[in-house]
């Protein structure tokens, strides 16, 4: 769930020449996008797809170093199409894209609260079921009763995790405390050898308020202007040891020494220690004050050109030796309850893929008309 800075930038170039194309409105090509699809886009081609059918090349705007790229070739030579991929390092940052329509896109990978965002907003479209067979293969915790999808009818899980903190053992000392505290407490921070810029928080404001919230012992979506102050307050307070508002490079910055405590995604700390040359250097935790716990998920953007192809994409990705070889490629936790048997028996084990105790996680959802105020916090806090 992350992009390098260059990656980011071809990304939002990408993105805004698809757009731009688009609203031309000249492009009759099959990768031409929304309003320009004709009969291709839009809830009328969905409902009229069969499983297995495809429409037409395949566009996703995903995270980036988020799926195997073993998959995506093996589905382009299955069904004979092409697959081209942009990446985005945020929620708020896709969203925009997709909503102003035309963004050429095909399958979407937003996390759970942007998903009711989404839906209200008219964003994404409803699933052709019948098209997505391997449905059945899903856990029933993810099958439905997801708060930002109750009845499943807009997206299909992909993939979950958590988020919380890397640290560099070298500096703090094998005791250190599992706490947010390594970053919003000058006292802790000072006990463990972390002064100075030694911290990196995501650049995300729901991911970096649930820090600051669960930290001071709220929830992580409160509608609180007073609790959500105070976390604005903690963030603020943090900036001189924050060395960066970072979600693309968090994990190498941990390994190069550039930082010793670094806020970011379970996955990507698992592959980042697995390539370091001193792996037992590192350590990666939930605080013991609680963090969030996340789902990823498949939709279609309301107006896709090939929202047929999309579909069989889901499918393909919801197989149960291909949702196994997705998680034993990126070290998140699977949806998928036939991958299991398929999924290394060391990914299985560890407990920061597959945590023992959820307890202390939370979902981060929609707020509704609140969602504004903590964009405003971040910014603030960031100054």
């Amino acid at each position: 769930m992350k992009t390098n800075s260059l990656m980011r930038l071809l990304a939002v170039l990408a993105a805004l020449a698809m757009v731009a194309a688009a609203c031309g409105g000249d492009s009759t090509d099959d990768a031409g996008g929304g309003e320009s699809g004709g009969e291709s886009g839009g809830e009328s081609a969905m409902s009229e797809c069969a499983a297995g059918e495809t429409d037409g090349d395949l566009a996703i705007f995903n995270w980036s170093e988020y799926m195997d790229p073993e998959l995506k070739e093996a589905f382009a030579a299955e069904f004979g199409v092409e697959i081209t991929e942009s990446n985005y390092d945020s929620n708020e940052a896709m969203q925009p894209i997709i909503s102003a329509g035309g963004s050429g896109f095909d399958f979407i990978v937003p996390s759970d609260y942007m998903v009711s965002i989404m839906i209200e907003s008219g964003d994404i479209q409803e699933l052709n079921k019948d098209a997505i067979p391997n449905l059945g293969n899903l856990l029933p915790e993810f099958a439905k009763d997801l708060p930002f999808d109750p009845e499943a009818k807009y997206t299909v899980p992909y993939q979950w995790g958590t988020t919380g903190l890397g640290v560099d053992l070298s500096i703090t000392g094998p005791d250190v405390p599992e706490t947010w505290g390594l970053i919003f407490d000058p006292a802790v921070a000072a006990e463990y050898n972390l002064e100075g810029a030694y911290a990196t928080l995501l650049n995300d404001p729901r991911e970096v308020m649930a820090a600051a919230l669960k930290y001071l012992g709220y929830s992580s979506n409160t509608t609180s202007d007073e609790e959500l102050a105070e976390a604005k307050a903690i963030v603020a307070g943090a900036r001189d040891r924050v060395k960066a508002f970072d979600s693309d490079q968090y994990d190498e910055l941990l390994v190069t020494g550039e930082a010793a405590v670094t806020h970011g995604y379970s996955g990507n700390f698992i592959v980042q220690f697995g390539e370091a040359e001193d792996p037992d250097r590192y350590a990666y935790f939930v605080p013991e004050e609680g963090g969030s716990r996340w789902v990823d998920n498949m939709a279609i953007p309301k107006d896709a050109p090939h929202p047929c192809t999309a579909h069989t994409f889901i499918n393909f990705l919801l197989d149960a030796e291909r949702g196994a070889q997705l998680t034993n490629w990126n070290y998140y936790a699977s949806p998928n309850s036939a991958s299991t048997e398929f999924i290394d028996q060391e990914v299985l084990d560890d407990p920061i893929v597959y945590p023992p105790d959820t307890s202390i996680l939370e979902l981060i959802r929609d707020t509704g008309d609140f969602e504004i105020n903590y964009s405003d916090a971040f910014i603030e806090a960031k100054g």
